[in-house]
């Protein structure tokens, strides 16, 4: 490699570790104020930096929201392929279940990225018409959308509660969603732990049989 490939190659690398310190710092001030209040003035002060000095990087604070929005849907796609590789292939209703403790502990581990892409809009932005956000969420949907698909081609899909199977799949990921959303807020703190894990055991189950997937013992 020459001098200047050199060159370019740490400046690549130094551009793109400055990129990621920006949307680690952005993370954290959403973590601490909520997306509506980021601001690139509050970003470049937590990092040392000039608000102008952000603008190399990023347009503007919707790039960057676009940009974080995107690797928030990867961030969760990964999660959920990794614990899917963990269940063996012909445990369909295993792979469905491990998929759903998934999607919950991610958010668990990620508030502040579910609230990102899951919580209210954000005020004065809207994500590019498909662009990088559009084709990250379609990932996560694929996910649920593969599991029940595999599940037909085995012969063992039994009868959606919705008789389009993409509209029950999405049904199913709803009531997953729902549980894990009315979690995140709080709205189950007055529940221990071990009652919380019981009863998304039985929402996950509620899941399945929508999408005519197998029914857990919970259910039978």
């Amino acid at each position: 490699m020459t001098e200047m490939g050199e060159a370019r190659t740490r400046r690549e690398r130094l551009r793109a570790g400055t990129v990621e310190e920006i949307k680690q710092a952005a993370l954290g001030l959403i973590a601490e104020h909520g997306s509506a209040n980021l601001r690139f003035t509050d970003i470049a002060r937590s990092l040392g930096m000039t608000a102008p000095a952000l603008y190399r990087y990023f347009a503007d604070r919707d790039e960057l929201l676009t940009a974080l929005v995107a690797d928030s849907y990867d961030s969760l796609s990964e999660a959920l392929r990794a614990t899917r590789a963990t269940v063996t292939p012909d445990d369909l209703d295993g792979r469905f279940h491990a998929a759903c403790a998934s999607y919950r502990a991610w958010a668990q581990q990620h508030p502040e990225r579910f609230a990102l892409i899951f919580g209210s809009p954000v005020p004065g932005y809207a994500a590019p018409v498909d662009g990088p956000t559009t084709a990250a969420g379609l990932r996560v949907k694929e996910h649920m959308l593969e599991l029940v698909a595999d599940t037909a081609e085995r012969g063992r899909l039994g009868t959606p509660l919705v008789p389009d199977a993409v509209e029950a799949t999405m049904l199913a990921w709803a009531t997953v969603h729902g549980f894990v959303t009315l979690e995140a807020h709080g709205h189950f703190s007055a529940l221990d732990q071990e009652t919380r894990d019981r009863l998304f055991t039985v929402q996950a189950g509620l899941a399945a049989r929508t999408a005519g997937l197998a029914t857990p013992a919970e259910l039978s």
